[in-house]
């Protein structure tokens, strides 16, 4: 049996995270977003010949539109790389982003490539989830312990409040927490290293004139973290899944447009161009939880990442559990007794965004870079998914 090689990663960015529908980025498309990243990530590292890399496996939970058509190859030719670099793109849904870390990962541990790119993108402006394309199979309204699947994520946030006893108050506490967080990060500077701007060009007719003109400006951080939110303002707003629900537009995640990209390498690839690795990816895991409470899935997924990499909850220096409603999060944290210092240092979706697919890549990038500038060694990505499951990665910093 060939034993297994280590999967370096030397370089992570992302796209600042626009706001969905009517944000920086509302007629940006995903594809180049992504061909930005992808461009970016390699420019981080010069030394290295963009013809070594073999493979793009790339996020995207609704891959359809303007994100369809096997967008990762279209973003490996978009960003003018070789065309002998192939391109696959991969739906698990919220997961996708760092599904597609763990796969171009196993692809360098196996010895089957030396260099890979991992990445994700998601325009939620261009492709909104009610305009999902879909012919649901009978079988889900006809067999009682697959209605779930059916349901709508925020119903499924609404059944782990109440099943775990997550209150209202409890909730609209973390959403303004997350705000919090990202607005301090963001005054520090924070997320300046992991960042590559983006310069958007949009088009748009002068009213005075009635001229057609271009309008260009740099997009250089997050569009999301608002200084006037605050648990009391969010305390006034109304439930949108439930009549006498908990779940409010405040405490679940903002819907969002962005993309991240992760350069990996085998130690082979190292020594022979003296590369310097940010970090190591260390392990996966997927599991599964009844569809009604997908919200809960990172409680199974994390214990399940941590055994395979052998370590505990205590060894997670910075963990990235992404918000995709207080509800969840809150039950997640409760249930594995998480401590909350080390969760969402910088603000979670709340507050900086969740565009779906993109999430994992970008949040990758944000759990190295968190780690180099405190000096952390091991960081973990985690979030629900679609359908019940949760999803776990851990990184270690080099």
């Amino acid at each position: 049996m060939t034993q297994l090689q280590e999967a370096y990663i030397v370089a992570a960015t992302r796209t600042p995270v626009g706001k969905a529908p009517r944000g920086v980025f509302k007629n940006t498309r995903p594809d180049d977003l992504l061909a930005h990243v992808m461009k970016s990530v390699m420019a981080q590292v010069p030394q290295l010949d963009p013809s070594l890399v073999e493979d793009a496996i790339v996020g995207c939970a609704i891959p359809q539109g303007p994100q369809g058509l096997n967008m990762a190859r279209m973003g490996v030719l978009f960003a003018g790389l070789p065309n002998t670099i192939g391109g696959v793109t991969v739906n698990r849904y919220c997961a996708s982003g760092v599904t597609a870390l763990a796969m171009a990962a196993d692809r360098i541990r196996t010895g089957q490539a030396d260099v890979m790119i991992a990445a994700g993108a998601e325009s939620m402006s261009m492709v909104p989830m009610n305009a999902i394309l879909t012919d649901m199979n009978p079988a889900i309204f006809s067999k009682d312990e697959n209605i779930g699947i059916a349901y709508g994520m925020g119903l499924t946030a609404e059944n782990v409040a109440k099943q775990w006893n997550i209150s209202r108050e409890a909730q609209d506490a973390f959403a303004a927490e997350s705000h919090r967080r990202a607005l301090a990060a963001q005054a520090a500077g924070y997320f300046n290293a992991e960042i590559t701007p983006y310069d958007v060009s949009d088009m748009g007719v002068d009213l005075i004139s009635q001229e057609l003109r271009a309008k260009g400006f740099t997009v250089s951080q997050d569009e999301g973290p608002r200084a006037d939110t605050t648990a009391e303002t969010l305390a006034k707003l109304k439930p949108v899944f439930a009549a006498r629900g908990s779940v409010t537009a405040g405490n679940s995640s903002q819907m969002s447009d962005g993309a991240g990209a992760l350069l990996l390498v085998s130690e082979k690839i190292l020594k022979e161009h003296n590369l310097t690795p940010i970090g190591r990816f260390v392990s996966f895991s997927v599991r599964g939880v009844p569809p009604e409470i997908m919200g809960i899935g990172p409680k199974e997924a994390i214990p399940a990442a941590l055994k395979v990499a052998g370590l505990q909850l205590s060894d997670m220096d910075w963990i990235e559990l992404n918000e995709a409603f207080a509800a969840q999060a809150l039950a997640v944290i409760q249930d594995l007794g998480m401590d909350e210092s080390k969760i969402n240092p910088l603000g979670g979706a709340i507050a900086l965004g969740h565009p779906l697919g993109a999430t994992g890549a970008i949040r990758a990038a944000t759990v190295l870079h968190g780690l180099q500038r405190t000096g952390g060694r091991y960081g973990m990505v985690t979030m629900c998914v679609g359908t019940g499951m949760g999803a776990a990665g851990i990184i270690e910093r080099l």
